[in-house]
């Protein structure tokens, strides 16, 4: 019995070395994630801003706020007070929150990389935060 599983462990092991060696390496793409391409000097609005109840009411007391945790040179990104409609969750009304704008800017050479966001959401029980990664691609002007 005990060489039997012994003889088990040892496939799935392998097994999974073998898996592990045949995967190819991919370049910072995280596949199901939002991607982005901008040229220098242009931007995105790239996302709506807010926190609902569940009777589709702003939970907020102020503007949204962004913070770059991680992206490449030549982004900013800020938010834009403003009236968004939460579709996602089947509100018909428009509520407070705020739109997610990115610029390129001073880009000089083509890039690929990986863009992580944390948002800040201000309520009357405090903070709430949570974060977002999104692929980028960015190009100079021609």
């Amino acid at each position: 019995m005990r060489n039997w599983s012994d003889a088990v462990l040892k496939a799935l092991l392998l097994g999974g070395i073998a898996a592990l060696a045949s995967a190819g390496a991919q370049a910072q793409t995280i596949t199901g994630t939002p991607s982005v391409a901008l040229k220098n000097g242009e931007s995105f609005e790239l996302a709506d801003a807010y926190l609902i109840s569940s009777t589709c009411k702003s939970m907020l007391v102020g503007t949204p706020e962004v913070e770059v945790l991680d992206g490449p040179p030549g982004i900013t990104v800020a938010v834009r007070e403003a009236m968004v409609t939460p579709r996602f969750f089947n509100c018909a009304k428009p509520i407070k929150g705020g739109k997610v704008i990115i610029t390129a800017k001073e880009i000089e050479e083509p890039s690929y990389t990986t863009l992580t966001l944390r948002f800040k959401l201000k309520t009357k029980e405090g903070e709430r935060q949570y974060s977002q990664v999104y692929n980028i691609s960015l190009f100079p002007s021609q």
